[in-house]
């Protein structure tokens, strides 16, 4: 069989409004680019900010996840909240190291029992926005690593403790008979909100430090945002929310675009002038490849209805809700059902970032109190104590 090929002519046709650097389309693009060459562009990776202020100033940047102060501490401790309920899905499903890995985890639960201290947390790791609540995270790290460590010692002796309507009532939620003082999910609640408020606190003062033309602000959130499938919605990715409150609800949601086939930038690309001019250059092509035929239908059909992107659309969970297809909406420190259930759909979603459990509320609270951490309450954390364990 002769392999289909289009003919020439059509091929030529096709190609001279778009996919070649001579096209029609291509034209209309680059055009654009350098009418608005001006206007600010900021550039959102998985671990930094980039802001290009346009008219060939020099890039600006902010890391604000993997080389910060206190992330790995805490998410570490946060993991101990699903890695007990993984250990017993590996017994269930007969893996045959599941002991060896709930030793490990006990053995470096007192590890960490060991280095753990208000000091560490006040002069190691230094995080501004934790700045007074030192001693109470380090109470946290304490009690969840001796928690830990009690619940996996009692369980290795007795594997019924592996049963999942016991561990949900007696180790995660805590309305069980054998209930720890403080449950698991208050515990996950707290150190992803505690992630989250120092990031949202730095990029708030970051952005704030900047001149941004918001109106004008061109955002692309570029590449992977966490889990390969993650992050790719406005709903889903915390930088939108973070970004549309840090301005003052000035940006225009139109012009955030999340590419997440983009290529990768990194902060080793901007170190040269001739490399900053470069990538900023292709992320600007990138922008107005995806922009024009915005611009275009909007001249073309004025009197159909237009799109309109929804930025805040949240439901809210009462007692009766049982699914949801959106990400619910915190109301309050107290509004334990909504914070746990934030828990609970960023790991049943694939589409959404790990990061979006305790990031809204936290943003919220931040841009409503002048970006003041010392007055944001922390689910989990605020109006609970966490007790020395033996």
């Amino acid at each position: 069989m002769t392999r289909y090929k289009p003919h020439p002519d059509f091929q030529t046709l096709f190609e001279l409004f778009t996919s070649t650097e001579a096209s029609i389309g291509t034209h209309l693009q680059r055009q654009l680019g350098a009418i608005n060459a001006a206007d600010p562009l900021l550039v959102s990776t998985g671990s930094d900010l980039v802001l290009f202020p346009g008219s060939g100033l020099p890039p600006v940047t902010e890391s604000f996840r993997l080389s910060t102060r206190g992330f790995f501490e805490l998410t570490g401790i946060s993991h101990l909240g699903i890695a007990i309920p993984y250990i017993a899905q590996l017994r269930a499903t007969g893996f045959a190291g599941w002991e060896a890995d709930a030793r490990a985890l006990i053995d470096q639960c007192r590890t960490v029992r060991a280095a753990n201290s208000t000091a560490y947390w006040r002069d190691e790791v230094a995080v501004e926005a934790w700045k007074g609540l030192e001693e109470k995270i380090a109470d946290l790290v304490d009690y969840s690593c001796a928690l830990t460590i009690d619940f996996l010692g009692r369980a290795l002796a007795d594997p019924a403790l592996f049963d999942f309507d016991y561990l949900q009532a007696n180790l995660l939620d805590g309305h069980g008979p054998d209930a720890p003082p403080v449950p698991m999910n208050d515990m996950m609640a707290a150190t992803f909100a505690l992630v989250f408020l120092d990031t949202g606190y730095r990029v708030i003062n970051w952005l704030n430090a900047q001149t941004i033309d918001w109106e004008r602000l061109m955002v692309m959130i570029s590449g992977r945002a966490g889990r390969p499938t993650a992050g790719v919605t406005w709903q889903s990715n915390s930088m939108c929310h973070l970004l549309y409150q840090a301005s003052g609800r000035k940006l225009d949601p139109e012009r955030l675009l999340i590419a997440p086939h983009a290529p990768a930038l990194t902060l080793a690309d901007l170190a040269e002038p001739a490399g900053a001019a470069a990538t900023e250059a292709e992320y600007r092509r990138i922008w107005y490849h995806s922009r024009s035929s915005v611009e275009m239908s909007r001249l073309m059909w004025t009197d159909y209805p237009a799109y309109e992107k929804s930025v805040e659309s949240p439901p809210v969970v009462d007692p009766e809700t049982r699914t949801l297809g959106e990400i619910p909406k915190v109301r309050s420190v107290h509004d334990r059902r909504a914070i746990v259930t934030r828990l609970r759909y960023v790991m049943e979603d694939p589409a959404q970032q790990i990061a979006m459990a305790g990031s809204q509320f936290m943003i919220d609270q931040l841009c409503a109190n002048g970006n003041r951490p010392e007055r944001v309450e922390i689910p989990g954390f605020t109006h609970i104590e966490y007790p020395r364990l033996a």
